[in-house]
This record gives C-alpha cells, sequence and structure tokens, in this order.
C-alpha cells in the first residue's frame, strides 16, 4: 500500500500560509501590494486589536469581475504572470498567487468588489478557506478586503503572536514604508476606530515630517544619480538623527520594499566615522534597475531579492553614497543637539601632541561652505578710532591681538566678566585691517576653541578634532607608506606583558608603517628606536603600550579592519587632552588641518566634533525674536 498521499488543498493552504502569512503584518502587506497593483489611487487601512480582530483594507483600483474574484483565492492564481519568462520582466509587487489562499485558510475573509463597468458590487465570504455565502452588494468602485479572527483555526500560531504593541509596531511599519513609496496614493489608516493619519500631499518630505515629526525633512540629504545600468534617488539622514534600530531604512527596489544586507552595508561603511557605535543612519532610497537583473522569487514574503551582479550593483551603489555624504555640513546646530545622546562621551586620557600635519600625497582638501564661513568670519565691520565700543568688539579687539582668557576659561559671575571687560585694546591709531585679519578663535576652559563664523558661532572639541586630524593622518600613511618615523636619540625599553607581545606580533608590521622604529631585544621586550612625528619626546613608552591596550579594548567590542583599529588606537592616545592650553597659533593650525580632513564633522569613534550657533538662534535666546 502507497505510504505518500497528496495533501488536502485546505491542509496545504495552512502549510503555505506559515511562510506567506507570518503575522497580522504579513497579511496587511499582502492585500496592500495588491491593491497598488489594482492601481488604487486611495487607499485605507483599518485594524482591530493589533491586527488579531481585525484587518480591513478599502482602495478604489480596478476591481474584479466574478470569474476573477472567485479564482483570487484560488492556490497559485494570478493575473501578474502568465509563464515563467514574466518572471524576468516583472513590474508588480504581487506574482506568486498564494496570498489571498493563505490568508483566507487562515482567517474568516470578506471580499467585496466592483468594476467601473459593473453598478453592482460583489460579497464573498470564506470561513478557513471556504466559500460559505455570496451575494450582492452596493458600493464604490474597487475592493475591499476584510480579514477577521487571524489563526483562529491555528491556535498554535495565533499563540505564539507577540504583544498587540509588537504587533501593532510591525503593521504601522509597513504602511508606513508604502506611504513613502506610493507619494502619489492617499492614505487613510485607523486602529480600534481612531484616525491615525491621513496624507494626500504627494510631497515626500511633508509625508516623511508627518511621520517623524515637524522639520524632520530638513535634516535630509537629497541624492539622485542615474546611468544606463542603474538609477539611485532618495533621501539621507544627517548622522545626528541615527538611530539604534534599522527600521528607519527603506530600501526599494524598483518601488517593491526589500531587504538587502549588501545595501545596508554599503551605507553604513559609506557614514563610516560618522556614525557613533551601532547606530546606523536613516535610509530612503529608491534604485531602478532592469527588472531581468533582479530575482524577487526568492522567499514567500518577497522581502529578499537577488542581484545577478552584486558587485557592480555595490560598484555604482556606494560611491554616490558616499559621495552625496562628503558633500554635506554636518556638523549639527546648537539647539539641535542641546538634548541629543549623543554628545555624551567618555572623557579622554592623552597627552599633549604636536599639532602638525605635513602634506600626504593625494589627500583630499575639504573646502566646504563651513570653512569659508569660517575664513571669512573675520570680515566685519573695522572699528572707527573714537566711537564708542561695544563688549561683542571688545571680544573681536581682544582674539586679534592674541590676548587669551584666563586659565581657568570663561567664568561665571563678575569676576569672568571684568577680567575680559578690563582686557587692553587697540591704541586708537591700530586699527586692524578686516581683510587681512585672521578669524577669531577663543579657548573656553582649554577644552573648546570658539570661533566667530559669518552666520555665528562655531564651537569645536579640540581633543577629537585632532583625533580626527591625527586618525586620517595614520590612515594615509600606512596605506601610502610615506615616511614618517623621526629617530630618537636614546632608544627606550620596553618589555611586554604576554597578552601585550601577542597583539604587537599582531600588528608589527602596520606599526612599523605607521612611523614605529623597533628592534626586538630579547624575551617579550623590544627597543623603541624610531617614532613617528606626532609622539612627544618622553612619552614613547606610554604611547605604545597605550595603544596596544586600545586595540585589543576595540578589537574586543567593534568589528574593525586591523588598520583602522590601529590608526583609531593610535589618535586616540596620540591626540591633545582636554584641559591642555593652546596658543592662538596652535588653535588656528588645528582647525585649518580639521577642515583638511575627509571627514571633519566627526571624530573616528563618531563622536560630533563641531558645534554651530547661529546668529538667529542667539536672537530667539536673548528675546530678540
Amino acid at each position: 500500500m502507497a505510504r505518500i498521499a497528496r495533501l488536502p488543498d485546505r491542509v496545504a493552504n495552512k502549510i503555505s500560509a506559515g511562510e506567506v502569512v507570518q503575522r497580522p503584518a504579513s497579511v496587511v502587506k499582502e492585500l496592500l501590494e495588491n491593491s497598488i497593483d489594482a492601481g488604487a489611487s486611495k487607499i485605507t487601512v483599518a485594524i482591530k486589536d493589533a491586527g488579531k480582530e481585525l484587518i480591513r483594507i478599502v482602495d478604489n483600483g480596478a476591481g474584479m469581475v466574478r470569474e476573477d474574484a472567485l479564482l483570487c483565492v484560488e492556490r497559485f492564481a494570478t493575473s501578474k504572470i502568465t509563464g515563467v519568462e514574466d518572471l524576468d520582466s516583472l513590474q508588480s509587487l504581487g506574482f506568486r498567487g498564494e496570498a489571498l489562499a493563505s490568508i483566507s485558510s487562515v482567517s474568516h475573509f470578506e471580499l467585496k468588489t466592483r468594476t467601473a463597468k459593473e453598478t453592482l458590487g460583489l460579497r464573498f465570504r470564506y470561513e478557513g478557506g471556504v466559500l460559505i455565502e455570496e451575494s450582492g452588494v452596493q458600493g464604490e468602485q474597487g475592493s475591499t478586503i476584510t480579514v477577521r479572527n487571524l489563526f483562529y483555526n491555528v491556535p498554535a500560531r495565533r499563540k505564539f503572536l507577540k504583544s498587540n504593541a509588537t504587533e501593532y509596531t510591525h503593521i504601522f511599519e509597513i504602511v508606513k514604508s508604502f506611504v513613502l513609496a506610493y507619494p502619489e496614493i492617499e492614505w487613510r489608516m485607523y486602529s480600534d476606530d481612531e484616525e491615525l493619519f491621513h496624507v494626500k500631499s504627494p510631497d515626500i518630505l511633508e509625508r516623511l515630517n508627518v511621520f517623524y515629526g515637524d522639520d524632520f525633512a530638513a535634516g535630509m540629504i537629497e541624492l539622485s544619480e542615474e546611468n544606463d545600468y542603474l538609477s539611485i534617488r532618495g533621501f539621507l539622514g544627517k548622522p545626528a538623527m541615527q538611530k539604534r534600530r534599522k527600521l528607519d531604512q527603506y530600501f526599494f527596489i524598483n518601488r517593491r520594499l526589500v531587504q538587502n544586507r549588501m545595501l545596508s552595508q554599503a551605507v553604513q561603511q559609506a557614514y563610516g566615522d560618522l556614525l557613533v557605535e551601532r547606530q546606523t543612519p536613516f535610509v530612503l532610497l529608491f534604485l531602478a534597475i532592469d527588472p531581468s537583473r533582479v530575482d524577487v522569487n526568492v522567499h514567500p514574503a518577497k522581502l529578499e531579492i537577488r542581484f545577478d551582479d552584486e558587485r557592480s550593483v555595490r560598484n555604482m551603489f556606494y560611491p554616490v553614497v558616499k559621495r552625496a555624504i562628503q558633500l554635506h555640513d554636518f556638523s549639527p546646530d546648537l539647539a539641535f543637539t542641546e538634548n541629543d545622546q549623543l554628545l555624551s562621551g567618555q572623557p579622554e586620557n592623552s597627552a599633549f601632541r604636536k599639532l602638525s600635519f605635513p602634506d600626504i600625497p593625494h589627500r583630499a582638501i575639504t573646502t566646504g561652505d563651513l570653512y569659508r564661513n569660517y575664513r571669512e568670519g573675520s570680515f566685519s565691520e573695522p572699528v572707527i578710532p573714537g566711537a564708542s565700543v561695544h563688549r561683542s568688539e571688545i571680544f573681536s579687539h581682544q582674539a586679534s591681538a592674541g590676548y587669551t582668557f584666563p586659565e581657568s576659561g570663561l567664568r561665571e559671575a563678575d569676576e569672568g566678566l571684568s577680567s575680559i571687560l578690563l582686557a587692553p585694546l587697540y591704541d586708537d591709531d591700530v586699527v586692524p585691517n578686516p581683510k587681512n585679519s585672521e578669524p577669531k578663535i577663543w579657548q573656553l576652559h582649554n577644552k573648546y576653541l570658539i570661533c566667530q563664523i559669518k552666520t555665528g558661532l562655531m564651537i569645536i572639541d579640540q581633543h577629537v578634532a585632532h583625533e580626527r586630524v591625527l586618525y586620517e593622518r595614520a590612515v594615509d600613511v600606512m596605506n601610502q607608506n610615506v615616511p614618517n618615523s623621526q629617530q630618537l636619540l636614546f632608544p627606550q625599553k620596553v618589555e611586554f606583558r604576554p597578552w601585550e607581545y601577542e597583539i604587537f606580533e599582531e600588528i608589527r608590521e602596520d606599526l612599523y608603517r605607521l612611523g614605529f622604529n623597533l628592534r626586538l631585544f630579547g624575551n617579550k621586550t623590544i627597543m623603541i628606536e624610531g617614532v613617528p612625528q606626532d609622539v612627544k619626546p618622553g612619552t614613547e613608552v606610554t604611547i605604545l603600550q597605550d595603544m596596544i591596550a586600545e586595540y585589543q579594548d576595540n578589537a574586543s567590542k567593534l568589528k574593525l579592519d586591523k588598520r583602522d583599529n590601529l590608526a583609531k588606537s593610535y589618535s586616540c592616545r596620540n591626540a591633545i587632552m582636554a584641559g591642555q592650553k593652546l596658543s592662538l597659533e596652535e588653535m588656528r593650525s588645528l582647525i585649518d588641518n580639521l577642515f583638511a580632513t575627509r571627514e571633519p564633522y566627526s571624530c573616528p569613534h563618531g563622536r560630533p566634533v563641531i558645534i554651530k550657533l547661529s546668529l538667529d538662534q542667539l536672537d530667539k535666546m536673548f528675546g530678540r525674536k
């Protein structure tokens, strides 16, 4: 007797439902795709009890005649394709012909539909995939699908659904992604009879503000690039808007929402050190590519895709994103960041280092609007001899004359103010020429550099600024093998502990490239005969040991390339520390070198380097506006 038997359709549909209908959000996604494929210009989503009790999708699409309506809930029945060759030119979101059959088999399912040619609509009711009622009904053109009591006949699946808050979040995220992807469609959503949103505007930026708050769109970087192989358009979020969750990353391939690790990793790498550890940037990107180059038939959920040449896609995608990021000013405004947790960081313990930054071949120069703003910030109105002098002019004169604030920094109350107000000014016959003046810079508490710029104020963290400078120099030196060592008059001996020596052996070659001239001297002992030019004399041993400790710490917490890890460890341990007093020339040199880096707005660990405060913001703070 044969042991193998064909499963009944009802059983097969329930098994299929386990792949297609994983949770209420899966139902919403499949039904919305059908509405979009039907050409709807208005779509309404209504749910109750996070989709467990009710999911209703109403659209004004083409609707269906009776024959199509009956077939649409059959397995492998679809209007999207007719043969396997159609998969190579697929333009629709749906194509598998499984969704409605799977959904109806695990719910109380109702379909109402009417075409433009018909005066009366049709209504079909199913329980567990079995048709139990057919009738005529009045209604507008389009289709309304109602799914009640999802998984009522599959208690094991219903049992493993998450809390209402979790399931609601998944549904909302799916709907939001479609609202952003299809701005030509008017969208409305209800949850437990409460309207959540009603979006009519076709402007994607306005839709972003609806979901993320007023002025969210102002922090977007618009991106657009097209060639014969691939077109890319959309928006990237500034680093200050980064999140810990990847739900706020939307990738659409031919307007299909997808999840693709290569695209996510390429974006992450393009932002690089602008991101804080374990943070992800906001992404809303649309990629258009020949459908024959994409395989969408990977999984029943249709979220995964494969490119026929993933390397070519990445080689085109990554530079476009990287260039868009590099061309923008990422320094956060003070008003935006005053409650931002990204500004918090651990204090650094490092020694003073030189601020020199020798030229590296092929090093990129950043000459953006902010740097020009800073360089032109001193070109203010000249002081007329004999005229009354305002307090703001006292600050300007003092900086131009090379005066610095007391070592304790800008102190509060009268003592600090009096020490500034009583500082000497220029003589009447010595008036600075604004055309030849250098940018005005002050050092606050030997920790921050305050610079006057044309649009207001720029504040720089001197430690992380120097860290960025040293990091990029270290990367360039190691990659380009630029001579960077200065010999010591008296070599220094270092005795390593066993774990330190293991790390030393691992990075020994790159230490040499960086500028450390090291010679073995017995068991787990080396002699330092030369060091990079930035290492302060007398600190050679401490710096090397600190770098090895930092390297190990980074290796245990982060997945970094070996040279990148070494460069970060080197820059962290060599950068000038907070509390170190700098001369006016050192401050100017540091700022100029910072803006000569490729990414001046964040340190190698992702902390912000620059914060701006505009004159408009100051005016508002003082009640002028």
